[in-house]
């Protein structure tokens, strides 16, 4: 009798396992297995790329940072030829480290060395010489440009500092105004790209990719990536004898390790 009394309610308990509340719980789950899957890929693919690229033109101060930053000296450079590395530890905690890599300014070698280390990149700091900066901004725009719109840099997005260097030099030029010209020339780069002809075949022959959104002018924060801006001097105010002052880009550093 007692059976019999609980076979209605058992009867309606495998009805309601079959309904579609259950089926909804059942995708739900699906869903939240492969964002978790898609998670562990992702940061898995993260902590496989633990190098930080130094990229900028000759004579930005590349090389001093590199150097300020492993040891705290100050060092006479010469221009880069070669890619130099290190293994850095941003912080206090012994464990979390990024591999430095300096790569040549030249422009004849920049890009053969950005293609060898830029699946390996973490983050990128390209470094600016502020004081030169009117002078050079076409130029570094270009190198930026062709840093950007690169397939790989894209796909991974890794963290982007602009370091505008040499602030202990009365001309500098501050962040700020470095960013709002460096938006306008990428800017222009862009239009100027789009426009370019089509082979044959109907591709362009201009960049690889479409920097930014279409129909809206340039800012970085269109970027895939998270882009920053930070000043900074390798060189100090007190010049050879002083200490650097990369106190932002350290706790950059510290963020992205």
């Amino acid at each position: 009798a007692m059976a019999g009394g609980l076979e209605p309610h058992l009867e309606a308990l495998r009805r309601e396992l079959r309904g579609p509340a259950v089926l909804s719980v059942l995708v739900a789950l699906v869903a939240v297995a492969i964002t978790f899957l898609i998670w562990r890929f992702v940061q898995g693919r993260k902590s496989s790329r633990k190098a930080v690229l130094l990229l900028g033109l000759c004579d930005s101060g590349k090389t001093l940072l590199f150097a300020r930053l492993l040891s705290g000296r100050y060092r006479d450079t010469q221009t880069s030829i070669t890619d130099s590395s290190a293994v850095y530890r941003p912080s206090q905690d012994k464990s979390t480290n990024v591999t430095l890599i300096d790569l040549p300014g030249h422009e004849s070698l920049r890009l053969q060395f950005l293609e060898r280390f830029k699946a390996a990149a973490r983050a990128i700091v390209f470094v600016v010489d502020s004081v030169a900066f009117q002078r050079e901004v076409k130029d570094v725009a270009e190198f930026l440009y062709q840093v950007l719109v690169d397939s790989t840099v894209l796909r991974n997005a890794p963290a982007l500092l602009v370091a505008c260097n040499k602030q202990d030099v009365t001309m500098a030029k501050s962040a700020k105004l470095i960013q709002q010209q460096l938006e306008k020339e990428l800017n222009t780069l862009r239009v100027t790209r789009s426009a370019a002809p089509t082979s044959l075949d109907g591709s362009a022959t201009g960049g690889p990719a479409q920097l930014g959104k279409k129909g809206k002018d340039f800012d970085f924060s269109q970027l895939p990536m998270k882009v920053e801006f930070v000043e900074c001097s390798a060189r100090g105010s007190k010049g050879e004898e002083g200490e650097a002052d990369l106190e932002d880009l350290e706790k950059w550093l510290v963020k992205v390790a």
